[in-house]
């Protein structure tokens, strides 16, 4: 079969429409193995089948794009960045996405292989077009290119080339292109910042993370229910913490959340700025975060008691957070009376609230209730258990009632809050063997 797709290949190479035989050859590939063209690699001519890429034919872009897709697999990352090298530099401003789409998988190819990367740092335009390929209008050729820059920046080879050069200028140029744009460019220099301390000092120096921020605390809510997102994530690094915090990027979110209330148009911005906290307390210290920053915590209760599902949901889901270790647990125990009007509420949402709510509801209750064996403690038992009891005045009757319910979804949500409390018996109690049945 290999030999067939040889002989088709030189077919296409000899004549000047061979819509035939790409059809013939596209069926052949099919079936040929991959080790089988890996075998032939050597022997594999694509230079027709890129310049047939240049022809205003649909048919046969779309033939030969799905062609050079499974003859370029049988090829070495090496060889495709030395001797393709023009082929991808023309692929990258093609007209089609498809040729785009299918370039920049092979680049993404050679960025992850150590011997081929090289050959894409020493090559300006190839990585000028890249960052281009940003700015354009599908969604998919820009996330391929953003992952291939956020690939080479993980050396520092990589993070030279691209803030040490007039790179940087065609990054910032492309940002202009609009507000899409712009926040792609920043999901960049998040992705690369959140890699090691070193790359983050190279995306400050760059003056975009400063930007990111400057947008994040503006004026405009609808930026900032964006940026926050971005700025969360660079929160999961402790690196990214320590950088927020000593920029004073955690005292400004906090007192936007503290002016929330006069602010008609908060609802756009508030769940991300709560969710914003409970990342950050979860993944530091429930206790020193919550004291430090108590407008967090009452944003909370506050949400929980609204009537928008949005802000619900969002409370439901930073409490099942917080309350996912002890420290959280016991954070939650001292805000007393309030806490068990809160557990009543999300024991009210858990039975009378859309399903996906109720979904969200259960969830936050199994995290609550959840206790390792070795931390279960007299105290901490006794704790959790006062907490299930405050989920309704008849606790057991509320999970009857939605272990009954005809979603497999909620049973699931359900299995989870009895499988973590086994030590409470709600399986017997409730019915849970026969949730498990049903789930099965």
């Amino acid at each position: 079969m290999a030999a067939q797709a040889l002989a088709l290949l030189r077919e296409v190479a000899r004549l000047e429409a061979p819509l035939e035989e790409l059809r013939a050859l596209h069926s052949v590939l099919q079936a040929v193995p991959l080790n089988e063209l890996r075998q032939q690699a050597a022997e594999l001519r694509l230079g027709p089948l890129f310049s047939l890429l240049n022809e205003n034919h649909r048919e046969k872009t779309t033939l030969c794009v799905s062609i050079l897709e499974r003859l370029l697999q049988a090829m070495e990352p090496v060889h495709v960045a030395r001797n393709l090298r023009v082929d991808l530099q023309r692929g990258l401003i093609h007209p089609d996405d498809s040729v785009k789409i299918l370039t920049l998988s092979q680049i993404g190819r050679i960025v992850e292989n150590s011997d081929a990367v090289t050959e894409i740092l020493n090559n300006a335009e190839l990585l000028k077009q890249i960052v281009y390929c940003i700015g354009g209008e599908n969604l998919s050729v820009a996330k391929a290119a953003i992952k291939s820059l956020s690939r080479i920046s993980l050396t520092q080879a990589g993070l030279e080339a691209l803030f040490e050069s007039n790179l940087l200028d065609d990054l910032k140029s492309v940002m202009k292109t609009n507000d899409i744009v712009r926040y792609r460019v920043y999901e960049l220099i998040i992705e690369i910042s959140s890699v090691s301390p070193e790359s983050l000092n190279y995306c400050t120096t760059s003056g975009l993370v400063t930007q990111l921020l400057r947008e994040l605390t503006g004026e405009d809510v609808l930026v900032r229910a964006t940026c926050i997102e971005m700025v969360t994530s660079l929160a999961y690094t402790h690196h990214g913490r320590q950088y927020l915090a000593q920029e004073g990027v955690i005292d400004q979110i906090s007192n936007i959340i503290v002016g929330a209330d006069s602010d008609p148009f908060s609802s756009f911005y508030l769940p991300g700025f709560v969710k914003f906290f409970g990342n950050l307390a979860v993944m530091d210290s429930p206790q020193q975060i919550c004291e430090r920053y108590p407008i967090f915590v009452e944003k909370v209760f506050e949400m929980i008691e609204s009537q928008d599902p949005t802000m619900i949901g969002v409370a439901v889901d930073t409490v099942g957070i917080l309350g996912s270790n002890v420290e959280g647990k016991q954070v939650l125990q001292k805000t007393g009376t309030r806490f068990e009007r809160l557990l009543m509420r999300i024991g009210h949402q858990s039975k009378n609230a859309p399903v996906e709510l109720k979904i969200r509801c259960l969830d936050a209750i199994s995290s609550l209730l959840y206790l390792p064996p070795e931390q279960q403690t007299d105290d901490l038992l006794r704790m959790t258990e006062s907490w299930f009891s405050s989920l309704s005045r008849d606790p057991l009757e509320l999970f009857r009632g939605i272990s009954s319910q005809p979603f497999p979804e909620l049973h699931c949500a359900a299995l989870k809050v009895f499988t973590g409390r086994k030590h409470l018996h709600l399986e017997e109690l409730v019915g849970g063997n026969q949730v498990k049945n049903t789930v099965e």
